[in-house]
């Protein structure tokens, strides 16, 4: 009998296969060898079940049935993928052997394990865990298989998240939905992430703006000049500035202090996942999500860089000869040759703790290129390879050299400091180009807070030019003047800089070192943190302003009860920092996850009782839609079952304030990782609050309600196309803008027929152009994906 292997996506399966089975027989959902017959799951083909497969009362939302506690978590096939999934458990009844190459981490297990379970596939299982997907990798990996049961600690870590996340985020999102009657979506990750964004909003909000000045000269000496700042407390009226300002101007003064010190600067840390997104997002403006997407296709489809959804920034022993092979392969392309020819090879060895420190590679290593050469990518693909590749590179020059300067120049009584950074040689920033400089200048800083930084920033000039004083010479004051200033508040959060929060649990760490030790118990992982981001700007708690990230008032209001009915646990960073911290210490066998999932539960219970004592909040606190997004889940919950045609019921999608609704879990949001929708993690129930009979005066009905046994109809709402069958529990809703794209009802209605609209083409935000369609991959919530 043949081995049946199973791959996370058709592209990956296919390139395992042209290695393996080079002759296999394109069967189209699966190709079939001599010895191995090759498939694939397309992302989750199974999920935890709603709670109205558990019990038909569960479709009605009411107080009385929670918290919802499964004795055993049922599971349910994706709809939209059954056909797949009955493809897979046929041929297994014709293999004695399977291998699990889904993607080499914690979901790609659980992706396999929940079709293994469901199937009731009892074959033995062997584990390929890959990094890359170059065939010399592929043919190492499967002459290196290991048995599946070595990786039983992180299938149980898997299954543990992704039990939690439902538990949480079904109980607190109907609790607290069924206590306010508005739509308030809450979640294990989430709901600390937009405690985040609050209590920003808040700092910003109560800040007070202070006006001070400070006194800054010019010093000429001989042929040189330079600029200082007046060394005293600070200043706050102006008159005092200008008469120092006119004490010094044009008086003679000495310099009483210079020091040079000399300092090296090695190159950036090689590119994990949530590193690569935060600097998309500086340099491109490119929210998380895309960065993943793009260094997804650039993994999968084009296969010129390793696994992304990496939490490493170093590399093991075995990649060192690899990453040689890529730097030959880089002497022959014409963008990267000539860096590429001046490299040093003998800077990355396995002695190199900055490069190879296996100590710190945890399931994966750093995000590298690979020895295949590039072929036609998408400026944006560029853009992410480009990155990637000058990060690589940059490691096998040497390390930049500067000159620091700091001089105190003494003039009638007063001093002023000046420093300057002088760069001696370049180094590995050569490799940088142009577009990496100003990335490289502000990493270099050590950031105090906002007003000491801007001070320093006053103070420091940094120069590629000699600079040099003699210390036993006559300076003049040239000039003097005060300049204005105001203390600033601190920045709002951008998609890079809540990254960055959630990498640390919330915690503002600038050592790398110190943020390094906190990786295992930051908000979410690598992979889920794009997913948790859009989910907060689905749900209407967060809007974007060009980089910036706002939160809502709904946002607000939904933290704002959440602490007031005493869980504030659940909006901790750091509670659930820990709890990923138990999470990655299960996959290591480090601890238990039945004693896990306990306190889950009772923490869930805890949640409801403690917001079933809460008073009902005045409908005044969520705001109105502003227009400005954030308006889809904005309205009205209603949670009381009425006559069919007795009142006038509207879809989530909506954003009336008076919509009747249902929140979509946050478990489906809290779970989503990897490409974003068709890689959704458990995701659950998506309620969407409408009725079944269309009242005279109702908005017309556009199409069928696709998801499976629903029969309901879909009504265009102001940000979306949602089912009128809520009340009896459905989840479907389609938003209208995806990817940038604005959804019209006639595409709706072709997803909503047909699983797909025509092919249309998307605009780039470099003004490039892709054509495609857009997929309806989940009929069940209503995800939908651009494919090419």
């Amino acid at each position: 009998m043949k081995t049946l292997i199973i791959a996370e996506k058709p592209d990956m399966g296919r390139t395992i296969a042209a290695v393996l089975e080079p002759k296999a027989q394109n069967k189209r959902t699966y190709l079939e060898g001599e010895h191995h017959i090759i498939t694939w799951a397309i992302g989750h083909l199974v999920s935890l079940a709603e709670p109205d497969r558990y019990d038909e009362k569960y479709k009605r939302w009411n107080a009385a049935d929670l918290p919802i506690i499964p004795e055993r978590f049922k599971l349910w096939p994706n709809p939209r993928t059954t056909d797949q999934l009955k493809t897979i458990g046929e041929l297994a009844k014709r293999c004695n052997k399977l291998v699990n190459a889904c993607d080499a981490g914690r979901e790609g297990q659980l992706i396999f394990h929940l079709i293994k379970q469901y199937l009731k596939l009892s074959q033995p299982v062997d584990r390929l865990w890959i990094s890359d997907l170059t065939p010399e990798t592929i043919r190492r990996g499967f002459n290196g298989l290991r048995s599946d049961a070595e990786y039983d600690s992180l299938t149980r870590a898997a299954r543990a998240r992704s039990e939690a996340d439902w538990l949480v985020g079904m109980n607190a999102s109907r609790a607290f939905t069924i206590k306010h009657k508005t739509l308030l979506s809450v979640g294990r990750v989430q709901t600390p992430v937009l405690a985040l964004l609050y209590d920003r909003h808040k700092e910003i909000t109560a800040f007070n703006s202070e006006t001070y000045f400070i006194v800054q000269a010019l010093f000429t000496q001989s042929d040189i000049s330079y600029k200082g700042i007046w060394q005293g407390d600070r200043i706050i009226e102006k008159e005092k500035a200008d008469a120092l300002a006119a004490k010094v101007k044009g008086k003679p003064g000495r310099i009483v202090s210079y020091e040079k010190t000399e300092s090296k600067e090695y190159p950036f840390r090689l590119y994990d996942l949530t590193l690569l997104q935060r600097e998309a997002n500086g340099r491109f403006g490119y929210p998380a999500k895309k960065t993943l997407d793009i260094a997804q296709a650039l993994y999968e489809k084009h296969k010129v860089i390793t696994y992304p959804r990496t939490s490493s920034n170093y590399v093991t022993e075995e990649n060192i000869p690899v990453m040689g092979n890529v730097l030959n392969m880089l002497k022959q392309t014409p963008t990267y040759g000539q860096l590429a020819n001046g490299a040093d090879r003998s800077r990355v060895h396995k002695g190199n703790k900055a490069v190879c420190n296996p100590a710190k590679v945890e399931d994966h290593h750093a995000i590298l290129p690979t020895p295949k050469k590039p072929g036609t990518l998408s400026a944006e693909e560029q853009n992410i390879y480009d990155m990637i590749v000058r990060r690589f590179l940059s490691h096998y020059y040497p390390p930049a050299r500067y000159n620091h300067h700091e001089v105190i120049t003494e003039v009638e009584g007063e001093q002023f400091r000046t420093k300057a950074k002088e760069q001696l040689e370049p180094g590995w920033r050569v490799v940088l180009g142009n577009e990496g400089a100003e990335t490289a200048k502000a990493k270099g800083r050590k950031k105090k807070g906002d007003e000491q930084q801007e001070e320093q920033d006053d103070e420091l000039m940094v120069t590629d030019r000699p600079f040099s004083v003699n210390p036993d010479e006559a300076v003049r004051c040239k000039d003097a003047s005060g300049i204005e200033k105001a203390t600033q508040p601190p920045k709002p959060y951008t998609e890079g800089t809540l990254l960055k929060a959630m990498e640390s649990a919330g915690k503002s760490i600038e050592d790398d070192e110190l943020r390094e030790a906190m990786k295992q118990t930051g908000l979410g992982t690598p992979a889920t943190r794009a997913a948790t981001i859009e989910r907060l700007k689905q749900v209407g708690y967060i809007q974007t302003a060009g980089k910036r990230l706002d939160i809502t008032t709904k946002g607000c209001a939904a933290i704002e009860l959440i602490r007031g009915a005493g869980v504030e646990l659940l909006a901790s960073p750091e509670m659930t920092g820990r709890w990923e911290q138990r999470l990655h210490q299960i996959s290591k066998g480090e601890a238990s996850d039945e004693q896990f999932m306990q306190k889950v539960k009772q923490f869930a219970e805890m949640i409801v009782g403690k917001v079933k004592q809460q008073p009902q909040a005045q409908a005044s606190i969520f705001g109105e839609d502003d227009g400005k997004g954030g308006g889809a889940g904005k309205g009205r919950a209603s949670t009381r079952g009425s006559k069919a045609g007795k009142s006038t019921g509207t879809s989530a999608a909506s954003g009336s304030p008076r919509a009747s609704r249902t929140p979509r879990s946050t478990a489906a949001g809290e779970a989503g990782a990897g490409t974003g929708a068709a890689k959704s993690r458990s995701r659950t129930s998506t309620a969407v609050a409408v009725q079944q009979s269309k009242p005279a005066g109702a908005p017309e009905w556009i199409a069928d309600c696709p998801r499976p046994g629903c029969g309901g109809k879909l009504i265009e709402g102001k940000r979306g196309f949602g089912c009128i069958r809520y009340k009896e529990g459905c989840s479907f809703v389609i938003w209208k803008d995806q990817q940038g794209k604005a959804v019209t009802a006639a595409m709706a209605k072709s997803l909503a027929a047909t699983g797909q609209t025509r092919k249309m083409t998307i605009k780039r935000p470099d003004g490039s152009s892709v054509s495609g369609k857009l997929v309806l991959t989940d009929p069940s919530a209503g995800t939908v994906e651009f494919r090419d």
